[in-house]
C-alpha cells in the first residue's frame, strides 16, 4: 500500500506542468502580440482602417486566450491543453513574425535618412613638396576654412592641427572658401591646406584642375562618423504630402557604394520637383551644373557655378536654389549614381526613348557601356550612360537634364507594376543605403498613398506616364567670365530672367501658389506631329550676357581709349607712346567688378594719365592697316571676333580668351 501510495504521489506534479508551460507561453504570447500591435501602430497613415482592425483582432484573441488560459487551471483534460497549447504557440509565432517584417522594413526606410555620415578631411601640399606627413611641415603655412561648422573644413582639421602640434612651428591661415585657398596652394602663396578628401573628385572637372591627382599629394588624412550637419536649411518643412511640396533631387557621381562617404561632392545632377498629390502632377526643372547664380554661402553672394554649392555641402545647394527661384524646398533627397544602376536593375530595367548613340564608362570606371538610338529597354549601366553622358549630345548638360527627367519617368512608369515582396525588399535595400534625405519615416510612409493613387489611375487609362510631368527648361546662354576666386576664366551659363520668371509661375501654378491661365485658343493640325511644350525654353529675345573686360595689351592708348570709351570702362595709362604691354583688370572680368583699370604702355612711365569713359578726341590712328580691316575672313593676319562688342578686331594673342577662334566648351567633368 505504501508503494502505491508513493506512485500516485510521483505522478501528481505532471498536470500542474502542464497548466504551468500553458501560462508561460501565455505571457510569452501577450508579450509578442505587444510587440506586433506596436509595430502596426508605426506604419502610420498606411490603411489605417484595415490596421485598427487587425490591431482589435489581436486584442479579442489575446482576451479569449487569456480566458482560457485561466479555466484551465480547472479543466483536467490533457487534449484541450494541448489543443490550447498548440494554439496559443501558432499565435505567438504569427505575432512575432508580424513585429519582426515590420521592424525590418521600417528599419530600411528609417535608414533613408541618415543620421551619421563620415566626413573626411586631408592635409594636401604640392607634389613637389618634400613634406610627406604633417610632422614633416616647418614654417609653413597652412590654409583651412573659417567656418566653425564645417565638418571636414574646421572640426576635422582642428582635431589634426591640435594632434601633430601644427600650430607650434606653422602658421594658419583661415579662408572663406576653398577655391580662394586652391588658388594660394597651386600659386605657392600657402604650402599645405586643409580640405574635403573628395578633393581630386570635386575639383579635376576644371581644366586648370584636372591633373589635381598628380599635382598634389595627401601628407595626412583623418575620418569621422558624426551627426549629420543639419541647419535650418536642410530640415525637413514639416509639411504634409497631402499638399503640395517641392524636392530638390541631387546625383553624386561616385564610384563608391552608399552615401555615407559622400558627405560633401560635386553637385553633377540638380533637379528640382514641384509635385501636387491632389492632381498628381508635377513640374520638373533640370537645372545646369555650370548654371551662374548668386551662391548662398558665400559672403558676398557673389555669382559663381551653381555646382560649387555643393562643394559646402546640402545646406549651401539648398539655400542657393531657394534664393534665385524665390521658392522653398520642403525636402531634398541625394541619390548615389551607382545606386541608380542597382535601382534600375531592381524593377527589371526601364523602357526610354534614347536621343542618339551614347557611350560612357560604366558606373566603376572600368570599361565603356554604348546605348543605341531609339526605343531601348536599358539595364542599370546602360541607364547610367543615358543619365550621365553629356560629351556626345548637341546641348551638353541641358540635354543631359532632359534625359536624366526621361529616366525618372520611365523609373516611376516601372515600380506602378512592382507586385513581388521579394522585389520590393530588393528595392527597399537599394535605395536605403544609396539615398540620404531629410523626409522623416512617418512621411516616407504616407508615400503609400500616393501610390495608391498613382495605381488607380494607371488601371483606369492606358498610358504609361501615370504622373503628369511638365518639363522646364532654363533658357541661357554661354560666356568666358574670370572667376574672382580662383584667379582663371571659366565658361559659365548665364540663365536668362524671362526663362526664369516662366519657370518660376509654372512651378507656383503646380503648387497652387497662383491660379492657373487657362488657354482660350488651340492650334492643332492633322498633319503636324504634336509636340509637348517646355516651359523657359523660349525663345527670347534678352541678351544674358553680362559686359566684360577685354584684353587690352598689344593696342595703342588711342585704340585702347575708344575701346574703354565703348565700353564704359575707367581706364588709366602709365606711361607713353607704343603698345599696352599690361592691365590690372584681368580680361573676361565683369565690368561692373573691375573699376578704373590701369594699362601699362610700351613706351615708358615718365607720365601717368588718367582717362575716364567720357568721350575724348581721339588722336590718329596708330596701328597699320591690315586685311582684317577691310575683310575679317582674311587669313593674312590673325583675326577674332571680340564677344563684348560682337566686332571683328586684329589680334596677336591667339589664345586671347575673349576672341571666339575656338568653339565654346564649359567644364569637362569625368565620364
Amino acid at each position: 500500500m505504501e508503494n502505491e501510495n508513493q506512485k500516485k504521489k510521483v505522478k501528481k506534479p505532471k498536470k500542474p506542468t502542464n497548466q504551468i508551460l500553458i501560462l508561460i507561453l501565455q505571457i510569452i504570447n501577450l508579450a509578442a502580440s505587444v510587440f506586433a500591435i506596436y509595430n502596426l501602430f508605426l506604419l502610420d497613415s498606411i490603411e489605417d482602417l484595415i490596421r485598427y482592425i487587425v490591431i482589435g483582432a489581436f486584442i479579442v484573441l489575446d482576451l479569449f486566450f487569456l480566458i482560457k488560459t485561466i479555466l484551465i487551471f480547472k479543466n483536467k483534460k490533457k487534449k484541450r491543453h494541448r489543443v490550447l497549447l498548440t494554439f496559443i504557440l501558432l499565435l505567438t509565432i504569427i505575432y512575432i513574425a508580424i513585429g519582426i517584417i515590420i521592424t525590418y522594413g521600417y528599419n530600411l526606410i528609417s535608414s533613408v535618412n541618415k543620421k551619421y555620415v563620415t566626413y573626411s578631411s586631408s592635409l594636401v601640399v604640392k607634389g613637389t613638396n618634400a613634406a610627406n606627413t604633417a610632422k614633416d611641415l616647418e614654417d609653413a603655412t597652412i590654409g583651412m576654412i573659417k567656418d566653425k561648422k564645417s565638418p571636414d573644413g574646421y572640426i576635422i582639421p582642428l582635431e589634426m592641427i591640435e594632434k601633430n602640434k601644427l600650430e607650434d612651428e606653422n602658421d594658419i591661415k583661415k579662408y572663406d572658401d576653398y577655391s580662394q585657398m586652391i588658388s594660394d596652394l597651386y600659386n605657392d602663396e600657402i604650402d599645405a591646406m586643409f580640405i574635403s578628401s573628395d578633393y581630386v573628385s570635386m575639383y579635376s572637372s576644371i581644366p586648370e584642375y584636372e591633373n589635381i591627382a598628380t599635382d598634389t599629394k595627401v601628407i595626412a588624412k583623418k575620418s569621422k562618423k558624426m551627426e549629420k550637419k543639419s541647419d535650418s536649411d536642410n530640415k525637413s518643412t514639416g509639411k504634409s504630402l497631402k499638399e503640395p511640396f517641392t524636392i530638390l533631387l541631387m546625383g553624386i557621381d561616385s564610384i563608391e557604394e552608399g552615401l555615407e562617404q559622400n558627405a560633401v561632392a560635386n553637385g553633377d545632377s540638380l533637379i528640382l520637383v514641384t509635385f501636387n498629390p491632389k492632381t498628381l502632377s508635377a513640374t520638373m526643372l533640370s537645372i545646369p551644373r555650370d548654371s551662374y547664380v548668386p551662391i548662398a554661402c558665400f559672403n558676398d553672394h557673389a555669382e559663381n557655378k551653381i555646382t560649387h554649392a555643393a562643394w559646402y555641402g546640402t545646406d549651401c545647394m539648398m539655400k542657393t536654389i531657394e534664393n534665385y527661384f524665390d521658392i522653398t524646398i520642403d525636402y531634398y533627397a541625394k541619390i548615389n549614381f551607382k545606386g541608380l544602376v542597382h535601382l534600375v536593375d531592381a524593377v527589371g530595367g526601364i523602357d526610354a526613348e534614347v536621343p542618339a548613340d551614347l557611350c560612357t564608362d560604366d558606373s566603376n570606371r572600368w570599361k565603356q557601356v554604348c546605348i543605341k538610338e531609339g526605343m531601348q529597354h536599358l539595364n542599370g549601366e546602360e541607364a547610367l550612360v543615358l543619365a550621365r553622358n553629356r560629351k556626345q549630345l548637341q546641348g551638353g548638360d541641358l540635354d543631359r537634364g532632359q534625359n536624366q527627367q526621361l529616366v525618372i519617368q520611365a523609373l516611376i512608369n516601372k515600380m506602378k507594376n512592382i507586385s513581388s515582396v521579394k522585389k520590393f525588399t530588393e528595392i527597399l535595400n537599394t535605395i536605403s543605403a544609396n539615398l540620404d534625405t531629410n523626409f522623416t519615416t512617418s512621411q516616407i510612409l504616407s508615400f503609400y498613398n500616393i501610390g495608391k493613387d498613382i495605381l488607380k489611375k494607371s488601371l483606369a487609362k492606358d498610358d504609361s506616364d501615370v504622373i503628369s510631368i511638365q518639363q522646364l527648361y532654363l533658357q541661357g546662354s554661354g560666356q568666358m567670365i574670370y572667376d574672382e576666386r580662383m584667379k582663371m576664366v571659366l565658361w559659365d551659363y548665364v540663365p536668362s530672367k524671362k526663362s526664369k520668371k516662366d519657370i518660376k509661375e509654372a512651378m507656383y501654378i503646380n503648387l497652387g501658389k497662383k491660379k492657373h491661365k487657362t488657354i482660350k485658343k488651340l492650334n492643332f493640325s492633322i498633319n503636324e506631329p504634336y509636340e509637348k511644350e517646355i516651359i523657359g525654353y523660349g525663345p527670347y529675345k534678352e541678351d544674358t550676357e553680362y559686359t566684360l573686360v577685354p584684353n587690352f595689351v598689344g593696342y595703342s592708348q588711342s585704340v585702347a581709349q575708344s575701346i574703354a570709351n565703348r565700353y564704359g570702362i575707367k581706364v588709366r595709362f602709365v606711361g607713353s607712346g607704343g603698345t599696352v604691354v599690361s592691365q590690372s583688370g584681368k580680361a573676361n572680368q565683369r565690368i561692373d567688378k573691375a573699376g578704373t583699370i590701369t594699362l601699362t604702355l610700351s613706351g615708358g612711365t615718365s607720365t601717368n594719365n588718367t582717362t575716364t569713359n567720357k568721350t575724348t578726341t581721339e588722336p590718329k590712328e596708330e596701328v597699320k592697316t591690315t586685311p582684317c580691316d577691310t575683310d575679317p575672313n582674311s587669313t593674312a593676319c590673325s583675326c577674332y571676333k571680340d564677344k563684348t562688342s560682337k566686332e571683328c578686331v586684329c589680334g596677336s594673342d591667339p589664345t586671347n580668351p575673349q576672341c571666339t577662334n575656338d568653339n565654346e566648351k564649359g567644364e569637362e567633368d569625368t565620364p
